[in-house]
C-alpha cells in the first residue's frame, strides 16, 4: 500500500491509501478457501464446493472485507505513528470518487483529518498568576458556626415570617410562562426587601424582581433553574405565595453539638470548637483556592499559547460523530470545547517534555481516596480495611481499563499544576470571601 498525507490549509490534511492487487488478494484468496471448507450449498458435499463458484457468489464481498480491513489498518498505523498531532478522527473525504467494486482492481481512499503543528510554550518565572488565599474572618467563622447550629436545631413551622426563616412556595409570572416551586432563605434578600417580608404569614403573596429583590443577582436563577432570557422575557418581575414558613432555633453550643460535629470528646470547650471551625473553614477555602487558581492556570496558558486548530474539521467532526450535538448546540458550546482541547494539548506537552506520569501506586491511592468520598469520607479508611483495596481494583478494572486512565489522568493532571506552580512566579495574596467570590 501507498500512503501519502497531504497538508492543505487551517490545519487540515488529506490522507491518500492506495491498495494495489497483491496488498489485498492473498486475503481474499483465504477467505475463499476458509469458505469452501465450511460452505454448505446444495449439490456439493460439504468441503467441496468449487473455489470459482464461491468466488462467482461471494468474492466481491470478500473483496470489500478485505480492502477494507486493510484500509482500517493502515489508518490506525498511520494515527498512531506518523509523528504529527491529529486532532479528531479521519473523516471520508468529499473529493472521494465512486469505488466500482465489481471491475477495480486498484483502489484510492481518501480521509480529512485535522492536526496542529508543534507550538512553543515556556513555563518559568515570566509567567506571573496571583493566588488569592482567602481570608478566614470574624464574620465568616460566625455565620459558619450559626450555620451548622442551625443544622443541628429545632424544625418548627410557624404561620409567620420572622428573621433567619426560609419561606417556600409557587412562583409565578403574569403570563403564566414561569411556573417554579421555589425555596428562599430570608437572608438571600436584600435588607430592605427582608423588612417588608417579616410579619407575612402563610398564603400572602409577595411580588419580587428576580434580579433586585436578592443580595446576588444570579441567586435566584440558579435556585430556579431559569434561564436568563425566560426571566428578561418578563422583566424579572414574579410573584411568590407563600406556602409554608421552616423556623429553626440554633442548637445550643454545648457538648453534644461539638461530639455531633466533629466526633465524641474531639474538642470540650466553646474555644477548642471555634478553632477547629476555623481550621475545618481554612482547608476548605485551600481547596477552593487552588481550584481557582489551577482555573487561572489554564485560562492564562491557553491565551498566551499560540496553537491552530482546524476549527471546520473540528466543527464537522462533531457533528458527524455525535448524535446529540446539532448547528445550534455546535454554535454556543464549540469555543468552550476549542479552550478545553487546547489545555489538553498543554498539558500533555508539559507532561511529555517533563516526563510527568502517574505511578501505578498512586493511581491505586487516589482511587481509594475517590471511593471513600463516596462512602463517606477518609474516616471510613479503617473500618473498610482490606475491602477499600478491593473496591479500589475492581472500579479500576471496570469499562475495559477506560476507568483506570480516567484516575491516571487525574493524577497526572495534578501533578501538571503542581510542576507549573513551582515554576512560574506566584504571588500570593489575602482576600477577604466575599472579594474572592466576585473573583470567581
Amino acid at each position: 500500500m501507498d500512503t501519502t498525507i497531504d497538508k492543505i490549509e487551517n490545519s487540515e490534511a488529506l490522507i491518500k491509501i492506495r491498495v494495489k492487487e497483491d496488498d489485498y488478494q492473498p486475503g481474499v484468496t483465504r477467505k475463499i478457501k476458509d469458505f469452501c471448507k465450511k460452505a454448505s450449498i446444495k449439490g456439493f458435499r460439504p468441503g467441496k464446493v468449487p473455489a470459482g463458484l464461491v468466488k462467482q457468489m461471494y468474492g466481491t464481498s470478500f473483496l470489500v472485507e478485505e480492502v477494507n480491513h486493510k484500509v482500517s489498518h493502515e489508518l490506525n498505523h498511520v494515527l498512531r505513528d506518523n509523528g504529527m498531532q491529529f486532532l479528531g478522527e479521519p473523516l471520508p473525504s468529499a473529493k472521494q470518487e465512486t469505488i466500482d467494486w465489481e471491475t477495480q482492481k486498484e483502489f484510492e481512499f481518501l480521509f480529512d483529518i485535522g492536526y496542529t503543528d508543534e507550538f512553543e510554550l515556556k513555563v518559568d518565572n515570566k509567567l506571573k498568576i496571583d493566588y488569592n488565599r482567602i481570608k478566614v474572618d470574624k464574620k465568616v467563622l460566625d455565620e459558619t458556626i450559626e450555620n451548622i447550629r442551625k443544622q443541628s436545631g429545632e424544625l418548627s413551622n410557624p404561620e409567620e415570617v420572622s428573621q433567619g426563616d426560609t419561606i417556600y412556595g409557587p412562583v409565578n409570572s403574569a403570563d403564566g410562562t414561569i411556573q417554579q416551586e421555589v425555596s428562599i432563605d430570608l437572608d438571600e434578600f436584600t435588607d430592605s426587601f427582608r423588612k417588608k417580608l417579616t410579619g407575612l404569614k402563610t398564603e400572602a403573596e409577595i411580588e419580587l424582581d428576580a434580579v433586585k429583590s436578592f443580595k446576588d443577582k444570579e441567586y435566584f436563577g440558579r435556585i430556579s433553574r431559569l434561564k436568563e432570557e425566560e426571566l428578561k422575557s418578563v422583566k424579572n418581575k414574579l410573584t411568590m405565595t407563600i406556602k409554608g414558613i421552616n423556623h429553626v432555633v440554633p442548637a445550643e453550643l454545648n457538648q453534644e453539638l461539638f461530639d455531633r460535629t466533629f466526633g465524641e470528646n474531639v474538642v470540650k470547650s466553646v474555644e477548642e470548637f471555634t478553632e477547629k471551625v476555623k481550621e475545618t473553614i481554612s482547608k476548605n477555602y485551600e481547596n477552593e483556592s487552588l481550584q481557582y487558581f489551577n482555573y487561572k492556570v489554564r485560562e492564562t496558558l491557553v491565551e498566551k499559547t499560540k496553537i491552530n486548530l482546524p476549527d471546520a474539521f473540528l466543527k464537522r467532526w462533531l457533528l458527524e460523530t455525535n448524535e446529540n450535538i446539532t448547528e445550534d448546540i455546535l454554535v454556543k458550546e464549540y469555543d468552550q470545547y476549542a479552550k478545553e482541547l487546547k489545555w489538553s494539548l498543554i498539558r500533555g506537552k508539559i507532561a511529555k517534555d517533563n516526563e510527568i506520569k502517574a505511578e501505578h501506586e498512586e493511581v491505586i491511592s487516589e482511587a481509594k481516596a475517590m471511593i471513600l468520598m463516596q462512602f463517606g469520607g477518609a474516616g471510613l479508611a479503617e473500618q473498610l480495611g482490606p475491602q477499600l483495596d478491593q473496591f479500589a481494583d475492581n472500579y479500576l478494572k471496570g469499562e475495559n481499563g477506560e476507568n483506570y486512565m480516567k484516575v491516571y489522568n487525574q493524577v497526572q493532571n495534578q501533578k501538571v499544576y503542581t510542576f507549573i506552580k513551582e515554576n512560574i512566579a506566584v504571588k500570593e495574596k489575602e482576600v477577604s470571601l466575599d472579594d474572592f467570590r466576585k473573583l470567581s
